[in-house]
């Protein structure tokens, strides 16, 4: 029910039975003292009958009431002193001898008990409600007045009818003036009620428009005071929501906060990204990978203790775990990805250990075979042979340094490349002269596949030399019988430029490391043939010095490809 029709029906109770309450005193209070002014005149009259009685004496006292009534328009009795009527405005003759005796009637009784009488009560002799009043007359008897009631009924009707109209237009007019007023209390009132519910639901745009005096308008005053403070510390709080996502999704480390209800209520990207969540917020925790490591340290957590430095593998991925309490209960978890870090100190293991075990090879040879020369016995025709192979491992040692150093150099920095246009042409002819000597001693076809849209590349020309020199004596040395063909073709970024054998082939789970520093398919067979295990890291780092790309591709007992992607230079 709204707040105006509750005012109104509140009117309408409190109006209506003030209404009632009122005409039903003011009816009693009518009819008693209707009654009692008709008894006051009633005695009055009754007085006046009994002078005129003494006056005239007992003598025709039956016409001295009937002359008496009809004047006063009452019934006028005279009863003496036995009780016997001798007198009534009311009966003549027989119908007068034949009244009862009133010595009994409470009021005649009254009367000459020396007060005045009174009563209400149904005639006995008419059989009409009347209201008596009798009187003393000594020492003749008693003269009693009465009067219908149904005139006092009559009178009081009216009466009750007037107030019950005025009532009834009281009670409209109240109504109409409730009315009036609820509206005018409702209306701001449901204003107000408005405002607040829109404040509840998030609109905080909405403000109060009342600007009234009183109660009502420091209320709507108030309401608009904390729209404003609502809106201002909302706008606080978004920034610094704001900002924390900012700053959690810019940190390198994984965040995840958990409340007390074990749900996790705030993940950023790196920390879904190790984990591979994708689940959206809140989530619980049972949700999280089941690694004991990060259960144990949330466990701990939750208990009120930190850890520090635990390390799980999820996914192939090494996270370090941080674990601790957050005040009020809840803990937030922090992971940093250790996985680059372990890969580059294997990397550094491996090659420690690769360097070691490529440079030990020759160094052996050549302290083996430089021992044997110091010793001096050595025939003649073998000190040649000896001087030889000391040379030939001497210069592999030197090609690794070389190859080393040329590394070091490019992915420290220190060697930035210079592009320029350089015809394929020009480049190609140097490297098949470096290498025709190794592929005619095998019988391979060294063959040019360059269109006339790929002709020229935008590289510097010792990086280009050295990648394509690389390629095809990478390819002439792991290629039996067949052919060792370099091509180039064009491309929307820039020149593909690559090298395509018939030799034995990449196995599928070796192509992703063959341009690791060192790594080898065929690691005997590799060194039998004199490569550094080096050749295509260098490619790799000097193509993409240039910002290019290196790829392999290879089916196994068929021939590989290698490619490098050039871009095109400046315009």
């Amino acid at each position: 029910m709204r707040l105006t029709q509750r005012l109104l029906l509140g009117a309408t109770i409190v109006v209506g039975f003030l209404a009632v309450l009122i005409l039903t005193f003011v009816d009693r209070q009518l009819t008693v003292r209707l009654r009692d002014d008709a008894a006051g005149f009633l005695e009055r009259e009754a007085r006046l009958v009994g002078v005129l009685w003494t006056r005239e004496g007992n003598v025709f006292p039956d016409s001295l009431a009937d002359r008496v009534g009809a004047a006063l328009g009452r019934r006028v009795t005279l009863v003496d002193t036995l009780g016997v009527v001798v007198g009534d405005s009311e009966f003549d003759g027989a119908a007068l001898r034949a009244l009862q005796n009133h010595r009994l009637r409470p009021e005649v009784r009254a009367a000459f008990e020396g007060a005045t009488g009174l009563s209400r009560r149904p005639s006995p002799s008419t059989g009409d409600e009347e209201l008596y009043v009798a009187v003393e007359v000594p020492p003749l008897g008693v003269a009693r007045v009465s009067l219908p009631t149904e005139s006092l009924d009559q009178v009081t009707g009216a009466a009750r009818l007037n107030i019950l109209g005025a009532s009834l237009l009281a009670l409209a007019g109240a109504l109409i003036i409730a009315f009036l007023f609820a509206r005018s209390v409702s209306r701001p009132v449901e204003e107000l009620r408005d405002v607040a519910q829109a404040l509840a639901d998030g609109d905080l745009a909405r403000r109060p428009t009342l600007r009234a005096p009183g109660e009502i308008g420091d209320l709507a005053e108030a309401l608009r005071e904390l729209a404003e403070q609502l809106s201002a510390r909302l706008h606080a709080l978004e920034a610094d929501e704001t900002l924390l996502v900012q700053l959690t999704e810019s940190l390198n480390e994984g965040v995840i906060a958990v409340d007390t209800r074990r749900m996790v209520v705030r993940i950023n990207e790196t920390a879904r990204r190790l984990l591979g969540m994708r689940a959206p917020l809140p989530f619980p925790v049972d949700d999280l990978p089941r690694d004991v490591a990060l259960r144990d340290a949330l466990q701990d957590a939750f208990a009120g203790e930190t850890t520090e430095g635990a390390e799980i593998v999820i996914a192939g991925r090494t996270l370090n775990i941080t674990a601790r309490p957050l005040t009020g209960g809840g803990a937030v978890l922090a992971l940093f990805d250790l996985t680059r870090v372990r890969r580059l100190e294997a990397v550094r293991r491996d090659f420690v250990a690769n360097v070691s075990h490529e440079l030990r090879t020759p160094l052996t040879i050549v302290g083996g075979f430089a021992e044997t020369l110091v010793e001096g016995d050595v025939p003649a025709e073998a000190q040649k042979g000896f001087a030889e192979r000391i040379l030939g491992n001497t210069r592999r040692m030197q090609r690794i340094v070389d190859d080393l150093l040329d590394l070091s150099r490019i992915e420290s920095g220190g060697w930035v490349p210079n592009p320029q246009p350089i015809a394929l042409a020009t480049v190609t002819a140097d490297v098949f002269a470096a290498a025709r000597d190794a592929a005619e001693a095998k019988g391979l076809d060294l063959r040019r596949e360059i269109p006339d849209g790929a002709a020229t590349v935008h590289a510097d020309a010792t990086a280009l030399r050295q990648v394509l020199g690389n390629l095809v004596d990478n390819a002439v040395r792991h290629t039996a019988a067949g052919s060792v063909v370099l091509f180039s073709e064009p491309h929307e970024r820039g020149v593909i430029v690559g090298v395509r054998d018939t030799g034995s082939g990449i196995a599928p789970e070796h192509l992703p490391r063959i341009f690791e520093r060192f790594y080898r398919v065929d690691p005997g067979r590799a060194r039998e043939e004199g490569g550094t295990g080096l050749g295509l890291a260098i490619v790799k780092h000097l193509v993409e010095a240039h910002g290019g790309r290196v790829r392999a591709e290879s089916d196994l007992g068929k021939g590989s490809t290698i490619t490098a992607l050039f871009p095109h230079g400046p315009s």
